[in-house]
């Protein structure tokens, strides 16, 4: 303005306006940039001079104006706003943004120009803003007059404007025709992080922090993966946000860099969640609105972030990156690679792919007890939930067991935890132990499902199935095959039954599944398992039946279970080795499997056969009575389908369940099934299975207190059996014999019917690894008083019983040695046997078998040679033992030949020992 000007004084409104990336629009238009720059001034010269504005200098492409009324200078502001964006420019980049800025003040002119400090916080509001934006000073605010209807002034908050001390709450007018949607101001005291404040608390995974927190530190990306709800988020938030330093009661070096992360990156540490961006173009847009980037007219958006990020010292954390994976890894990359100094703290359910990329895997919350024998981080977080859900009461420390069943079933992933314990508010712990089988079911119960794209990027965690959905909508055909039919697992596997359940080279989609965070791998010197959370379980389980595949792949799983069955009774050159019950214990959580889609869906045939591989088993450890229930079932599966099951079959199932039976003291139910297996043995017309059949029969007359009938018994067994070809299957008879010659003090005809029993014994892979003979050796030795036979045949037994995993009959032996220890004259060590092998059969719940009243008998004269006091005390000690530990504690036993004092036989009228009779009932 060439005339003199009237400027205003006293509390004056200044304005300031200039073009964002002015610099940047000039090289992309050139010479076209001069008349764009030229009507921009008229544009807002305009609505100056119409809203009674003095424009003071104008320079390049910014206005500093006064005006002596705010609402003049708000509404010229407006005004010119509206100019600008309806303007028809050559083209949309050539339109150019104008940021704009007022504040009020008290000020005089002096020589046609301002010199007061308020000019300087109206520049700096002016700077604050962004393009296309309009902010004012709340001293502005205030003056100015009632507003139109549909203009407003929305309150962003107290900001420290550069070169002031103070804060400056800063408004934005709100107009139609005007955007609403920006970045946070440009203000000095813009915020270091804008990571967001949890609601709950964070629980556990010390461990995990510090080893996380070291790799952020060291690396320059670092992604987490895990499955969905394994806490990826909150883990990666915790991380940045934690001080770090802090002492902890984990095992883990603690870098002195490893300090907190928002301290160590001066530029901000800045949270952007992929899952809400809908197109993985926009991927960039998303990372440059937290920057507080806005686009630059002619160039990509990408760039723009990279200029900025290329001399900061920041940390990104790219939450949720599977939603749109490429374009993450195309940011990324472009990001660390213009910069020095950037770092990125990622997560995804899969690897990013990205060079120097190191892929950090997240594990379920730990089982393990916590420092001081704490609770467990899955039962902490389980019990923290719960409080919260119940308003903050207790749970009751009878609920204490049922918690820990309710974690470990829901494999430590914090999204199921969390969701259970929601539903702790309507039930008891034991009623959602109890439904945990129907783990998607009661967890989502009461939860609506996400419907469309948008809703399932903004509430995957609102159910496990949304949860799983994410992840299982992006598998391709194989991968998603693969992971239906490895639901049918119920624990970890190799990928050699990976191959075996599909018969077809599974490593493709198996790796796509690991990446991807469905399955768990699980690194092992031999080889690698896989494994699937059980909440993922669930819903591919639901998969496979939705797709109709659940029959055939079930079946094949039966196949492979007994495959795997028989291999345990087979060495590697497919000939029968001695069986070892430890063989079979990793195979227990198949097996069940196995056998429940036998009993229910399957075929019984297979199921029987599944029992038959389980026999030894189940009552060795103390299971006979779930051996008895699948029986039960299957045989209920038969009734309901008509399947057809050979005679020699159902023999054997009914002998098994015979045995079963009297091991969890059903003696009525034993001798019951001994008489159907007998019926259907003859049925059968095997010598062999009638012979292993009638073998029985005296056990099961031993346990009604039959003993002469059981005698006869197994002397006619034995003899039809010699007669038959058929002496290896009578051998239980022989058992049954020579404890009951045993028993009545027929020692000399005991010993000879063992002798005569051990290579038939040794000739049965099935049977040797009990060593039985050696066991009744050593009691009729006992019986004699003869300690060094005693001790040669019980030591073996024992070695071997422990060897081979036969827990139950080891017990048996562990009360043999503390005889011979009482014998010996170690009343000590025979108190703590006698207590260790009392514990372990109380844990295994069995019953006491034949001897018992002769252990009882030695006990009752152990206590009154040593005293009351001190046998109670030996064996409260033996009784806290497990039962390696009384195992060794007998092993190490000496030999009466190496210790001093001992006589290798003991005078029978000793007062410990007895009267010299055979060891039994009497």
């Amino acid at each position: 303005m060439s005339a003199p000007i009237a400027l205003p004084s006293g509390l004056v409104t200044f304005m300031f306006t200039d073009i964002e990336g002015s610099t940047r629009l000039a090289r992309l238009l050139g010479s076209d940039y001069r008349p764009v720059l030229s009507e921009h001034r008229r544009l807002v010269r305009h609505t100056l001079s119409a809203s009674d504005g003095a424009e003071l200098f104008t320079e390049g492409d910014s206005f500093f104006a006064a005006f002596a009324d705010a609402s003049a200078a708000l509404n010229a502001c407006r005004r010119a706003q509206r100019a600008l964006a309806a303007h028809p420019w050559p083209a949309p980049e050539a339109a150019p943004r104008v940021r704009m800025g007022l504040h009020t003040g008290y000020a005089e002119p002096v020589g046609g120009e301002y010199t007061s400090p308020e000019v300087h916080r109206a520049a700096r509001i002016a700077a604050a803003a962004h393009g296309g934006q309009v902010l004012c000073s709340a001293t502005t605010a205030r003056a100015v007059g009632p507003l139109p209807a549909d203009v407003t002034l929305l309150d962003l908050g107290l900001y420290r404007l550069r070169g002031f001390d103070d804060r400056e709450r800063l408004y934005q007018l709100i107009a139609p025709g005007l955007e609403r949607q920006f970045p946070r101001p440009r203000t000095a005291d813009a915020a270091t992080h804008n990571l967001p404040n949890q609601i709950s608390s964070f629980v556990g995974r010390q461990a995990e922090r510090q080893e996380l927190r070291q790799l952020v530190t060291a690396n320059r990306l670092v992604t987490v993966v895990g499955a969905g709800g394994a806490g990826k988020t909150r883990l990666a938030v915790e991380v940045a946000t934690e001080p770090g330093g802090r002492p902890r009661a984990v095992a883990v070096p603690v870098s002195r860099d490893a300090g907190r992360l928002v301290e160590r990156h001066p530029d901000g540490v800045w949270f952007v969640d992929v899952a809400t961006v809908t197109d993985p173009g926009l991927v960039a847009f998303a990372i440059a609105a937290v920057f507080g980037l806005r686009p630059e007219p002619g160039r990509p958006i990408l760039e723009t972030v990279v200029e900025y990020v290329a001399a900061r010292r920041l940390l990104l954390v790219l939450d949720t990156c599977d939603a749109q994976p490429t374009a993450c890894a195309e940011v990324i990359t472009r990001l660390l690679t213009g910069s020095r100094q950037a770092r990125v703290l990622a997560t995804s359910r899969e690897p990013l792919g990205v060079p120097g990329e190191v892929v950090w895997r997240i594990p379920p919350l730990s089982a393990e007890p916590g420092p001081a024998g704490g609770p467990s981080d899955a039962v902490a977080l389980l019990l923290d939930r719960t409080v919260a859900a119940r308003g903050g009461r207790l749970p009751d420390p009878a609920e204490s067991a049922q918690l820990h069943r309710v974690a470990a079933r829901l494999d430590g992933l914090p999204l199921a935890i969390e969701l259970a314990a929601a539903r702790l508010r309507v039930l008891s712990v034991a009623q959602l132990a109890e439904r945990l089988d129907d783990v998607l079911g009661v967890l989502d119960a009461g939860q609506e499902e996400p419907v469309g794209a948008d809703r399932i990027a903004g509430r995957r965690h609102c159910t496990l199935q949304a949860t799983v959905t994410w992840s299982y909508r992006t598998l391709a055909p194989r991968a998603a095959r693969l992971l239906r039919w490895m639901s049918v697992f119920a624990g970890p596997v190799d990928l050699g039954t990976v191959q075996w359940l599909l018969d077809d080279d599974p490593l493709g989609p198996l790796a796509v599944l690991v990446d991807k965070s469905m399955l768990q791998a699980e690194p092992a010197a031999g080889a690698t398992s896989y494994r699937m959370l059980d909440p993922i379980r669930a819903y591919a389980a639901r998969r496979l039946a939705d797709v109709g595949e659940e029959q055939a792949a079930r079946d094949r799983h039966v196949a492979w279970a007994l495959h795997a069955l028989q291999r345990a009774y087979l060495g590697p050159d497919g000939q029968p080795v001695t069986l070892s019950l430890y063989a079979l214990d990793p195979l227990a959580d198949e097996l069940r499997a196995a056998l429940r889609w036998s009993a229910t869906g399957g075929s019984a045939r297979r199921g029987l056969q599944l029992a038959s591989g389980l026999n030894q088993w189940w009552r060795e450890r103390g299971l006979a009575r779930e051996g008895r229930l699948w029986l039960f079932r299957l045989y209920g599966r038969i009734a309901e389908t008509g399947e057809m099951i050979p005679e020699a079959e159902l023999a054997a199932a009914y002998h098994l369940h015979s045995q079963h039976a009297g091991a969890d003291g059903e003696f009525g139910e034993e001798l019951r099934f001994s008489h159907r297996a007998e019926a259907a043995a003859r049925r059968a017309g095997d010598a062999g299975l009638l012979a292993r059949v009638l073998a029985g029969r005296g056990a099961s007359l031993i346990d009604l207190g039959q003993f002469a009938e059981a005698e006869q018994v197994c002397r006619e067994v034995i003899g039809w059996a010699a007669a038959n070809g058929a002496v290896g299957d009578a051998l239980f008879a022989v058992y049954s014999l020579a404890e009951l010659l045993c028993r009545r003090g027929a020692l000399d005809e005991a010993a000879e019917v063992l002798a005569n029993a051990r290579p038939v014994e040794a000739a049965r892979p099935a049977e040797r690894g009990r060593r039985t003979v050696d066991m009744l050796l050593g009691m009729v030795a006992l019986a004699r008083r003869d300690l060094v036979a005693a001790h040669d045949h019980l030591v073996v037994a024992l070695r071997s019983r422990m060897r081979y995993g036969f827990h139950r009959r080891a017990c048996d032996t562990l009360n043999a040695m503390a005889v011979r220890c009482a014998l010996g004259g170690d009343p000590t060590t025979a108190a703590r046997l006698f207590g260790g092998a009392q514990a372990t059969r109380a844990a295994l719940r069995s019953t006491a078998g034949m001897f018992d009243g002769y252990w009882t008998q030695e006990q009752d004269n152990l206590r009154a040679a040593i005293g009351d006091a001190a046998f109670d005390a030996g064996y409260a000690e033996g009784s806290r033992m497990s039962l390696v530990e009384a195992a060794a504690l007998a092993l190490a036993v000496e030999h009466p030949d190496l210790a001093a004092g001992v006589r290798w036989f003991v005078d029978e009228s000793a007062g410990v020992g007895g009267d010299g009779g055979g060891p039994g009932p009497g």
